[in-house]
């Protein structure tokens, strides 16, 4: 239904059909915070909140967007003119597309697109990459380049780092591509090997649910970026390529080395036990103990808390009081700085654990949450 809404849009504005329709969606990270832009491993899965892009090709060089979100009326460009760090409005992302495909030597020559998305905006559960990825998965397919979903990514990736000035790994750009209905993805970012896990709550009696806190963030703000160049700055002090390159068991080692420097040892301590979770979960949810990723769970959560530095009150609310209602484990989720944290629990337990949290958000006077079931569900593709 939501296609063909976007289906009609794209008619009334620009007054003949679409050549299709595509969506993208948006995505959990279920373990794996922060160890993207570090070469390590991260464990997300598609989210049912989707982009939906209605497109046709143009033969001018004028790119043609609307988003039937936004009070606004059809942003007109040059293919041409589009310049990195040159546009702060949301058409920065499929504009960062276009420039993108362009630099990487693909001839797309315009287009006309009308968006929408329900991926909710400043969650942490990745709007912008959805807007990107269904945009990039369009122009693929008109202009018939033949990209595989990570080489799609990586264009993405390209567009926010470059032409939007985000700074963020490819986990995002993988995940929307890339996802498999019922599996979360165990993503290797150095070589961008994948592996399905399958993840199927419901079979066992089990709920993840996501609670936005309404916190919004931008990851174009300074603090993501920071963490970003201080974890590089580890890298370079213990003479590796990556944090991933410090293995776990070498870890007491790394941190010795790095003396007093305080920061570098929170965030290398982060990155490097992180991704021992992220093996961890993997090995649990293989061996059928998922009801056991709860604590691990809780413990990312801490570390980002604790050493990354980058929870706030709400999300601690959300893991504190979630736990303390019977929940199975809880961590927050995405950049950090607000946005949203994930809860794993009974079915049973799910009502309780709700309320729970919405009535300590009324008491400590912020803002009511919005929690929903987050449902593994399929990447990108074409629907029309």
């Amino acid at each position: 239904m939501r296609a063909q809404q976007v289906r009609a849009g794209f008619v009334e504005l620009y007054g003949t059909e679409p050549e299709g329709v595509w969506s993208a969606p948006g995505r959990v990270n279920l373990i794996g915070e922060h160890t993207d832009y570090n070469d390590g491993f991260v464990m997300p899965f598609a989210l049912p909140h989707t982009a939906i892009a209605a497109v046709s090709r143009r033969d001018d060089g004028v790119l043609r967007l609307h988003s039937a979100d936004i009070e606004d009326g059809v942003a007109e460009l040059r293919l041409d003119d589009l310049v990195p760090e040159s546009d702060r409005a949301w058409t920065a992302y499929p504009a960062g597309v276009v420039w993108a495909l362009r630099e990487a030597g693909h001839a797309v020559t315009g287009a006309d697109i009308h968006l929408t998305s329900t991926v909710p905006s400043g969650a942490g559960l990745s709007s912008s990459a959805a807007l990107e990825v269904v945009v990039a998965l369009a122009l693929n397919d008109l202009y018939e380049l033949g990209l595989p979903g990570w080489q799609l990514a990586r264009l993405c990736q390209r567009a926010e780092n470059v032409y939007v000035g985000a700074p963020t790994g490819i986990m995002d750009q993988t995940a929307s591509a890339c996802c498999e209905e019922g599996h979360a993805l165990f993503l290797d970012t150095r070589d961008l090997s994948q592996k399905q896990i399958p993840f199927d709550l419901a079979a066992e009696g089990m709920r993840l649910l996501v609670v936005d806190t309404q916190v919004k963030h931008s990851h174009s703000e300074g603090e993501y970026g920071k963490r970003r160049a201080g974890c590089e700055r580890g890298a370079a002090l213990l003479g590796v390529d990556a944090l991933r390159d410090i293995p776990y068991a070498d870890l007491d080692a790394a941190l010795a080395r790095l003396g007093d420097d305080e920061e570098a040892v929170r965030l290398v301590r982060h990155v490097v036990t992180e991704d021992e979770r992220v093996e961890k979960v993997v090995a649990l949810l293989e061996s059928g103990e998922t009801r056991a990723i709860g604590p691990v769970l809780v413990a990312g959560h801490a570390s980002l808390r604790d050493d990354f530095r980058i929870s706030c009150p709400e999300l601690d609310l959300v893991v504190d009081t979630a736990m303390s209602a019977g929940a199975l484990g809880s961590r927050m989720t995405g950049g950090g700085f607000g946005g949203s944290a994930i809860v794993l629990a009974d079915v049973a337990d799910v009502d309780t654990i709700t309320k729970a949290v919405e009535e300590a958000f009324a008491a400590a006077g912020f803002t009511a949450p919005r929690v929903f079931e987050a449902v593994p569900s399929p990447g990108a593709r074409r629907l029309v």
